[in-house]
């Protein structure tokens, strides 16, 4: 379906200009162009016709705005002209917003505003209520066309009987010796309004863990969020990536930004490109308005892996929740039910909203959750108040408070090795360290045995201490201050256990317990 909106004007004079041709042509660079199909009008059958043609009947007669009445007559002159043509008796207009004509009587509105809202008399109402049901006038009477668009088909000459298509137009016809008809109608395209779409993604929660850690065996995601307007998939943004989250909780304080163009009226997105390179003109498309937002675990070796999805038409969407709890899979399940909102009436909103796939058995799963804030401004209030993609100025967003294992082990391995000691295998290392320190009282306590047995023959103070300092050494340590140091020690490791237990406290799980 091709959209090509042009008005025509073209004098005719019968009967021998009386066939008016519309031809629709393929055009071409180079050589001739190629004719698609065209329709012919017989215009001087049209203009005599007892069904009146010329310029269709209005539904509604106005003297301003984008439907004012065309015909140089007005209904009262029409309905005076076909009621002396056909002598009938007519039009009476009597009191009451009644007209009769020829033993009829219709109603209508006897007042009408002018541009300046002003309320004037007139009996153009009437006298349109009449002209309506001219055919139930006895003997000549008709229906009257009434005003509208006609579909004609396309023929082509050397393709007889083969319609090459369809196109939608209307002729009106206007005497010379009449009155000169108004302007032309504006039927040109109505022209699109500039917007952006600001979409800041503050964190996710619940999100799947799809990966299993190589060191610890923990399930984890790196996560991140990906957005686009439908149609504007060249437009994708991504978040960075929360990396090795164990619960699904990312953070992220991350802003997308979508200018887009939107008619009002239709409710739809303008996108105009060109279809190839090759193409001379852009091709003009009109796409409803949905923001989609897709959450992704990020692979550094591989392909990233879909977790889920949600797809939020801005006219009309789900409410979001107040917190992650309150978000729910029937949001999406159950969307007739919920409240709804549309962010071209809202202009701005911030909620949790579920992220979706299709299990095993096609249906709907929770995958996820995100917190994200919609807020929608004009091209002239964007303009006004800049501000930067990601965390970047203007209008800088905070970094987000991330849990210390969000890291990746091949860039960090300090990180990594700190997360395994203090983290993972720190009750064990603790274990080992008492484990060994046993060890070493035992093998202390072992070695000082024979130098007390051995006393009664020579005691093992008998030895200069300057000769043999490892002898005073071991004498001083085993023997005189053994306990003393046993005690030190102890003391040592209580300290030691209790700085790993203090240094690993800021981490993820007092985060999750203090609700940081």
């Amino acid at each position: 379906m091709v959209f090509s909106k042009w008005s025509f004007d073209v004098e005719a004079t019968f009967p021998m200009e009386s066939l008016l041709t519309v031809s629709i042509y393929d055009w071409d660079l180079v050589g001739t162009d190629d004719l698609i199909g065209e329709t012919k009008i017989d215009l001087e059958n049209r203009f005599y016709s007892k069904h009146r043609p010329t310029c269709g009947i209005s539904a509604s007669y106005a003297i301003h705005g984008y439907n004012v009445w065309r015909d140089p007559m007005k209904p009262t002159q029409i309905l005076s002209r076909l009621c002396k043509e056909a002598k009938i008796d007519g039009p009476h207009y009597g009191p009451g917003g009644r007209v009769k004509v020829a033993n009829r009587v219709y109603l209508g509105p006897t007042e009408i505003e002018d541009e300046n809202g002003l309320k004037k008399q007139t009996e153009e109402h009437l006298a349109l209520a009449a002209l309506k049901h001219w055919e139930d006038m006895p003997r000549l009477g008709c229906r009257l066309i009434p005003e509208h668009v006609e579909t004609r088909p396309l023929l082509n000459p050397d393709k007889p009987g083969i319609e090459q298509g369809r196109i939608e137009m209307w002729v009106d016809m206007f005497p010379k010796d009449m009155p000169a008809p108004g302007p032309s109608v504006d039927i040109s395209p109505r022209k699109p309004k500039k917007f952006e779409l600001r979409v800041i993604v503050w964190n996710t929660d619940e999100v799947i863990l799809e990966d299993d850690d190589i060191f610890t065996g923990e399930k984890s995601s790196d996560i991140f969020v990906r957005g686009w307007l439908k149609g504007q998939q060249e437009d994708k943004q991504d978040t960075d990536v929360h990396y090795h989250s164990l619960t699904g909780e990312g953070n992220f304080n991350w802003r997308f930004v979508y200018p887009f163009d939107y008619l009002m009226a239709e409710e739809k997105i303008v996108i105009s490109k060109k279809e190839s390179m090759f193409a001379w003109d852009e091709t003009e498309y009109k796409i409803p308005a949905r923001l989609n937002l897709q959450v992704w675990d990020a692979d550094h070796f591989s392909a990233d892996d879909f977790l889920g999805a949600i797809e939020l038409d801005l006219n009309r969407f789900p409410r979001g929740a107040k917190t992650a709890k309150q978000c729910s899979l029937e949001m999406v399940t159950n969307e007739q039910e919920m409240p709804m909102v549309s962010i071209f009436k809202q202009k701005r909103i911030k909620g949790w909203w579920p992220f979706v796939a299709r299990d095993e058995n096609d249906e709907f799963e929770l995958t996820g959750k995100v917190e994200a804030e919609l807020h929608l401004m004009t091209a002239e209030e964007a303009e006004k108040n800049p501000v930067g993609l990601g965390r970047n100025e203007p209008e800088p967003l905070e970094k987000p408070n991330r849990p210390d294992t969000t890291f990746l082990w091949f860039i960090s391995p300090l990180k990594a090795i700190r997360y395994l000691i203090c983290n993972r295998y720190k009750w064990l290392i603790i274990k080992i360290v008492l484990a060994l320190l046993v060890l070493a009282m035992l093998g202390l306590f072992l070695y000082s045995m024979p130098g007390y047995m051995v006393k009664k023959i020579r005691p093992d103070t008998t030895f200069l201490w300057f000769i043999s300092p490892l002898k005073a050494i071991h004498y001083l340590i085993c023997t005189r201050y053994k306990w003393l140091v046993i005690k030190i020690m102890l003391a040592l490791l209580v300290l030691a256990m209790l700085g790993l237990f203090i240094y690993n406290m800021p981490g993820y799980m007092v985060k999750k317990l203090l609700g940081a």
